[in-house]
């Protein structure tokens, strides 16, 4: 069996930036040094965002699913390692069977529920048990409530230590590319062709008699796992679980970060994820400096920013590009 089923044009634009972009992600560590510990946890945290946002993309890019609950798997992932911790249970493995096993259970019965409609209709049952999930974090007051839950070590995966920043660091970065060369090959399967021809025309697709329910609900219990995944990422890199995790404004982020690298791109999210948390960390450093009485008023650029894009943009920073990777 091929490992990379479609040929790769290594001289498009596309497959540059993919390159560039991966190169640069491997080297970071080395490039910063022993003092740029500051920069190797902001990386992080922008792959870890990245890797949420590639799974929110295979049911919102090629799914056609726009989800405003996908932060509440991120949430359960990062609880699945802070309650855990508070029992002094240190087992990342442990950690992350439950919380794949609770968002299996979990997306099975939101997905079953959610995909019964469409548009509009999915959009708020998805919002909504995202909130109920998100009260129900807020009233866990043994574990923090509204304040959250702090994290005293991170897991412990036996065979591989990450309670040093590059170690889990690595661990985020391996994570991304195992999602997106995943995600690759599931779009290029069968399942992804019937996913994504469903999006385009799902009564076509029940008139040639595909189960298009049925591929939307694997794609979307596939969606939140990753997310899980991210969450379990999160809480380590943070070293904290709050229900903010879960908050629809993150669902929201997520996304942003989708549009912004390019809807229905398998590299996009990753990109996107780079713009969006890049701005936000240089913007009112930037406005600071340049108009001090307007400081706070950083986030009119970053609308701007994301206006622009969607307005010229169509298809994303990433998918504007032409050829190579998708």
């Amino acid at each position: 069996m091929k490992l990379f089923p479609a040929l790769i044009d290594w001289r498009a634009p596309r497959t540059l930036v993919a390159v560039v972009v991966l190169i640069a992600f491997a080297v970071l560590p080395f490039a910063v040094g022993s003092d740029g510990d500051f920069y190797v946890k902001f990386a992080t945290r922008v792959l870890i965002y990245a890797l949420a946002a590639i799974g929110l993309n295979f049911i919102l890019g090629f799914g056609g699913m726009v989800s405003l609950g996908h932060a509440m798997y991120v949430m359960l992932g990062a609880y699945c390692v802070g309650i855990p911790m508070q029992h002094e249970i240190a087992s990342g493995w442990a950690h992350l069977a439950l919380a794949l096993v609770l968002t299996a259970v979990l997306a099975t019965v939101v997905g079953a529920v959610a995909l019964r409609t469409t548009g509009i209709a999915f959009i708020m049952i998805t919002l909504a048990f995202a909130q109920m999930l998100f009260f129900v974090a807020v009233s866990l007051k043994e574990y923090g409530g509204d304040d959250g839950l702090t994290i005293a070590s991170r897991s412990n995966f036996g065979l591989f230590d990450i309670a040093s920043n590059v170690s889990l660091y690595y661990l985020a970065f391996f994570a991304v590319l195992l999602a997106l060369y995943l995600s690759w090959r599931a779009v290029l399967s069968p399942f992804g062709l019937i996913l994504r021809g469903s999006k385009a025309n799902t009564r076509r697709a029940l008139a040639l008699g595909h189960p298009v329910l049925r591929y939307q609900l694997v794609a979307y219990v596939l969606s939140a796992l990753v997310c899980a995944v991210a969450g379990v990422l999160l809480a380590n890199l943070t070293q904290f679980a709050s229900p903010s995790y879960g908050a629809w404004t993150l669902s929201g982020e997520l996304i942003v970060i989708v549009i912004l690298g390019g809807l229905g791109t398998v590299f996009g999210p990753l990109v996107g994820a780079v713009c969006l948390l890049v701005l936000e960390e240089i913007l009112p450093t930037l406005v600071e400096a340049t108009f001090p009485d307007y400081k706070s008023n950083w986030m009119l650029l970053l609308g701007l920013f994301i206006f622009f894009v969607a307005l010229l943009l169509k298809r994303g920073v990433f998918g504007s590009l032409r050829g190579g990777v998708k």
